[in-house]
């Protein structure tokens, strides 16, 4: 049954659609995927800017349906090995970073660039300080 849907993937703002919850399967109209997840599926298969996955013939039924009008987002997760969590009766749906680029992330010992002011308003990014030690303390309210 299609019902409005909550899709929160990575860093992309939250978007709303008409999805299909079918289990740990999210069916996503095609033409809300990439607005939804930066991915948008091609003859090729499916994509991320020059990333391709391909999707072969004997398992295409796991991924497209409806003569390839609807996408199986859940399917794509577990391929790229990413953890998903939903609420079907919220329909909210939440996809986090594959564990590959998280696992590549932790080995680096890199943080990852980000810019931020000083108490004068002067941005200092974390990539000025590449070669020096640098403290960083963080806090969150829960």
């Amino acid at each position: 049954m299609t019902m409005p849907t909550t899709i929160l993937y990575k860093e992309q703002p939250p978007y709303l659609a008409d999805a299909t919850p079918e289990g740990g399967d999210l069916w996503l109209p095609v033409t809300d995927l990439p607005a939804a997840t930066r991915w948008e599926l091609r003859s090729e298969g499916v994509c991320r800017g020059d990333v391709c996955m391909p999707v072969r013939r004997e398992r295409e039924s796991e991924y497209v349906r409806d003569g390839r009008a609807r996408f199986n987002v859940g399917a794509l997760a577990r391929s790229l090995d990413q953890p998903v969590v939903h609420d079907d009766v919220l329909g909210v749906w939440v996809f986090g970073e594959a564990a590959r680029a998280r696992r590549e992330a932790l080995e680096s010992l890199r943080a990852p660039d980000f810019t931020l002011p000083d108490p004068g308003g002067r941005p200092h990014a974390l990539a000025d300080f590449r070669g020096h030690k640098v403290f960083l303390v963080s806090w969150a309210s829960w």
